[in-house]
């Protein structure tokens, strides 16, 4: 009986200490910025699985289209809908913030506007993975945009 009764409590703790991490890590990804331009072009993706990008040079599981140059004013509105903030937004450039509803995990969501598109570039600021959560965002963005 005290066996089961020691092993419940390690079940317990690691769970603690588990759900503990995951909220560390969600306060500690709302301190920080956007990634931002480099060269003219938005941020490489990280080796990590956790990002999402139109840019060249972006490897194959990670390359998402890019936005229709249309969808640049509406942008801001779409991102709104989606429960973004926009948090930077200049000439071409427009960075904003999502948050996630359990830990708050930030993702940066960045764009970046050429004569005939929208560059667009999801990623995480913490962790490894992100279950594919930044690519289905570039794809409900897109879908807001499209409506």
């Amino acid at each position: 009986m005290k066996l089961i009764k020691y092993a419940l409590y390690a079940i317990v703790f690691l769970a603690v200490i588990g759900v503990g991490s995951f909220f560390y890590l969600g306060y500690s990804s709302q301190s920080g910025t956007a990634a931002g331009l480099v060269d003219g072009q938005l941020s490489p993706c990280p080796e990590s699985p956790n990002c999402a990008s139109s840019e060249a040079g972006t490897s194959a599981e990670k390359l998402v289209d890019a936005l229709p140059v249309e969808a640049w004013e509406r942008l801001p509105e779409a991102i709104a809908a989606l429960g973004g903030a926009v948090t930077q937004s200049d000439d071409g450039y427009l960075a904003s913030e999502f948050s996630s509803s359990i830990f708050g995990f930030v993702d940066d969501v960045e764009f970046r506007k050429t004569e005939d598109s929208v560059h667009v570039r999801s990623a995480s600021r913490v962790g490894y993975s992100d279950a594919g959560v930044n690519a289905s965002r570039v794809s409900a963005l897109r879908e807001a945009l499209a409506e």
